[in-house]
């Protein structure tokens, strides 16, 4: 098949997810508990005009791309050309999903709060599965999100709260409007809120599962010919670890015995380098993000346009993920931590360690080996890996430290540092010789 056929089955997939959004929308606003903060000013002028909520939908999104215009560089309009003129057919076809979303839902009326808040839930489920698909497609952006991602880029701020400055912004005049023409506040009520903090953390939770929808919208061939991974040759060791488990210190052990190189703090000083940002951010910053509800929240989700949000953290990742592709396509090595177990999930030849321990052993560990206080060691240890954990989990969808994700687990409490070394490297040797790792 062409690469053009793949390109025609994103559209499609973008397609069905507009739709998608439309019903979760309609069903929001049905709940009459107020509708979604991007659908805030369409539903309060349907309510005071003769236009129906499409109708307004249509022209809105139209005024956001003339007001995006301005922002925009020539630079920046030519590289986005695409991109930028999509938004206007996109703009037509929403308006007009919503509009035939509320008609099929027209006998959807419910009079008991109970089942108001019902299909309240309900809408932002269905907004959350369409606004998913929307991610996965990866081939257009709504008139909205496209207006959020020029403000942030001309004035340099972050994605996420650019977004939510946006959002409120609308929450803002649709709650002007409604005061001047209706003389009270209609059509924002307890349900915007709502769906404004569940609908970000429902898209993180399901996104993972619309791998489904990999192989039928990428094209192979394009893979292996841009794919650095596919170039690589030798064993790659990934070691995952729990703070104050050792996985360090398995890596220098490592990289001795097998002669290959390690890679853990040199990370700072090549991240620093490709990304711009200070080795001091990196160092403090490097393994968590500000706030795991507020950017499941901002985001709209895993690895979609992520160079075009330039939060700090989503520009570090990207640069740290790319040096572990780089790295690993030029032969074998040791890589701790960076996810690179899932970056890298895709190399041929990979062995992916996970270092854990009690937390006897791992307390023990912080005063002896980093010099940590023993009363404040116990306190670190579970800071570092709920940060750990979460940053894992926001960027890549897995979940950190499960045992079905890694080759090896290694209980470095119970095991000593040669043990586990000899673990390793035997099954490196066996994976070097083109044997299988259950032989």
């Amino acid at each position: 098949m062409t690469v053009g056929k793949y390109t025609l089955r994103r559209y499609l997939l973008f397609v069905v997810a507009l739709f998608v959004n439309s019903f979760g929308i309609a069903f929001i606003t049905k709940a009459l508990l107020g509708t979604s903060p991007i659908t805030s000013i369409t539903y309060v002028l349907s309510m005071f005009t003769p236009y129906s909520m499409g109708v307004w939908t249509i022209l809105l999104n139209l005024l956001f791309v003339l007001i995006e215009l301005p922002l925009m560089t020539k630079k920046d309009l030519k590289a986005d050309l695409r991109m930028y003129l999509s938004q206007i057919p996109i703009s037509f076809c929403l308006g007009v999903f919503i509009d035939i979303s509320m008609f099929v839902l027209s006998w959807l009326n419910p009079s008991v709060y109970g089942a108001k808040i019902a299909c309240l839930l309900v809408g932002c489920v269905i907004l959350a599965l369409g606004i998913a698909m929307e991610v996965k497609a990866n081939i257009a952006m709504l008139a909205g999100e496209f207006m959020v991602n020029t403000i942030s880029r001309r004035f340099k701020k972050d994605f996420g709260y650019v977004k939510l400055g946006f959002d409120v912004t609308l929450l803002v005049i649709a709650c002007a409007l409604s005061l001047i023409f209706m003389s009270g506040i209609r059509g924002v009520r307890e349900g915007t809120v709502v769906a404004a903090l569940l609908v970000g953390p429902i898209v993180h939770f399901i996104s993972p599962y619309y791998r489904i929808f990999d192989k039928w919208i990428t094209d192979p061939a394009k893979d292996r010919k841009e794919g650095i991974l596919s170039s690589g040759s030798g064993v790659i060791i990934t070691i995952a670890r729990e703070f104050g488990s050792g996985g360090h210190l398995l890596g220098e052990h490592l990289s001795k015995e097998l002669d290959i190189p390690l890679y853990d703090r040199e990370f700072i000083s090549m991240a620093a380098q490709r990304s711009g940002i200070d080795e001091q951010y990196i160092v403090k910053n490097e393994q968590s993000i500000p706030s795991f509800w507020l950017k499941c929240i901002t985001s709209r989700s895993e690895g979609h346009l992520l160079e075009s949000s330039i939060s700090a953290e989503d520009v570090l990742f990207v640069a740290e993920s790319r040096i572990v592709q780089e790295l690993a396509s030029k032969g074998p090595c040791i890589i701790v931590g960076r996810c690179a177990d899932f970056i890298l999930r895709d190399y041929p030849k990979l062995l992916t360690v996970f270092c854990y321990s009690d937390l006897e052993n791992a307390v023990a560990r912080c005063v002896e080996d980093y010099g940590i206080e023993k009363e404040r060691a116990e306190g670190e240890i579970r800071r570092v890996n709920r940060n750990r954990f979460h940053h894992y989990e926001y960027y890549t969808g897995e979940k950190w430290g499960d045992p079905h994700r890694y080759d090896l687990m290694l209980n470095m409490g119970k095991i000593s540092l040669e043990s586990a070394s000899r673990l390793v490297a035997d099954l490196y040797g066996k994976m070097l010789s083109g044997s299988s790792i259950e032989s």
